[in-house]
């Protein structure tokens, strides 16, 4: 089996996600912005008996992710699944983040979120199999979170094309829609969530869903 690709992998979802995957004796590659972040998981993943190979890498940063993604192909194969947990949450209000910050927020929340489509999916769907899951969010936009609300409409969108794109080569697209602050012990407890990234994979195509609202 190729794996597991895991990319926004800190504490949270990231590392949740890495570990359901783990326990089904998938190798999970990790990309995080940090080393001290993506060691820490990879230490994690190690710990269950299961190769985990760590990367890092700025996702607005076009040229250093299309970099990781390659060294992961290059480790564990085409993988199996992919899910894009990377985003940058913060409050603001309309008018108040200068439109550079709106820019550089777009590309964490969004872009890297296609640019990491655009350099695997192809290869996924010559395969004729895969499953590739975006961390959505914001089921309802808030006027005090104007950028992550933007950010995560824009991921809606972007799974509704890539569904159209490469589900019918038997390329699984779906979102996790998060409704709320992840914590341990909360009705967000990551370890839950992460239980909805590995019912999506398993699904069979004839039962497949491309949002799931946790």
């Amino acid at each position: 089996m190729a794996g597991v690709l895991v990319i926004g992998a800190g504490p949270g979802i990231g590392r949740a996600v890495a570990r359901r995957f783990a326990r089904e004796g998938l190798p999970v590659g990790l990309v995080a912005r940090t080393e001290e972040t993506v060691e820490a998981a990879a230490a994690e993943i190690g710990a269950l008996g299961v190769r985990a190979v760590p990367l890092t890498a700025d996702v607005a940063d076009e040229e250093a992710l299309c970099t990781a993604l390659d060294a992961a192909v290059k480790e564990l194969g085409e993988p199996d699944a992919v899910v894009y947990n990377a985003a940058v949450i913060r409050p603001d209000a309309v008018g108040e983040l200068p439109h550079r910050a709106h820019l550089d927020t777009y590309a964490v929340n969004v872009l890297g979120a296609l640019t990491t489509a655009a350099h695997l999916l192809p290869g996924m769907a010559r395969r004729g199999r895969g499953t590739f899951v975006v961390t959505g969010g914001m089921p309802e936009t808030k006027p005090s979170y104007v950028s992550l609300s933007l950010g995560k409409a824009g991921v809606r969108a972007l799974v509704e094309l890539l569904d159209a794109e490469y589900g019918p080569s038997g390329v699984h697209v779906a979102t996790v829609t998060v409704g709320g602050a992840v914590a341990p012990g909360t009705a967000y407890d990551p370890d839950d969530i992460a239980e909805r990234y590995w019912r999506l994979h398993a699904q069979p195509r004839e039962r497949w869903e491309r949002e799931v609202v946790h």
